[in-house]
């Protein structure tokens, strides 16, 4: 029984993080095989009118993202609940953002980053790079959202020094090697956060 043994982890959620194009959803696939575990691509979280409005070249208002990251935040908090780690790529751009997929840590406190069980990593890239990565899914029919909509979330990405997000380059980083470095990173961590 997980509640009696001293060495049961509580589950981990990982979200990789950033803009369009980065490589989240590679990077998180390749991370919840790596670890075992269940892989969630947020973007089979928004709706058809979002999906719609990226694809017109029209940014989310926050009242179009609430929805979509509060049934996000249920998917994570049902692995959670389960006692299973998660892999989740999601864009969260915002401190905001990542404090409502925090609260699939149903003992979160807002600002308790270290002690909550929802972290992230933050994939980057040139804004050369990821417009042209971009540009090839697009042009491919691989992705609903287009290059022109790379500005509005370089503005809206804002990382706080506090929160203790890992970060990578895309740039000059591949994909395994990210993949390695944070199964490393979060073996650790959840020995690290195992009850006493």
């Amino acid at each position: 029984m997980a509640g009696s043994d001293p060495l049961a982890h509580q589950g981990l959620a990982i979200v990789v993080m950033g803009v369009s194009g980065c490589g989240k959803s590679t990077v998180a696939a390749m991370l919840a095989e790596a670890l075992g575990c269940s892989f969630i691509e947020a973007d089979d979280y928004h709706s058809q009118a979002n999906k719609a409005k990226m694809s017109e070249g029209i940014p989310l208002s926050d009242a179009d993202r609430a929805p979509w990251l509060e049934s996000l935040r249920d998917a994570i908090r049902d692995r959670l609940d389960g006692v299973e780690d998660v892999a989740v790529s999601c864009s969260a751009l915002q401190v905001r953002y990542r404090d409502v997929l925090r609260a699939a840590d149903r003992g979160y406190e807002p600002g308790e980053y270290a002690a909550c069980r929802v972290r992230f990593v933050c994939l980057r890239a040139s804004a050369e790079v990821i417009a042209e990565r971009m540009l090839r899914r697009s042009t491919e029919g691989k992705h609903f959202m287009p290059a022109s909509l790379l500005r509005s979330q370089l503005d809206l990405l804002q990382i706080d020094a506090t929160e203790g997000v890992t970060e990578f380059d895309t740039t000059t980083t591949r994909p395994g090697d990210i993949v390695r470095d944070a199964v490393a990173l979060f073996r650790e961590e959840l020995a690290s956060t195992v009850p006493s």
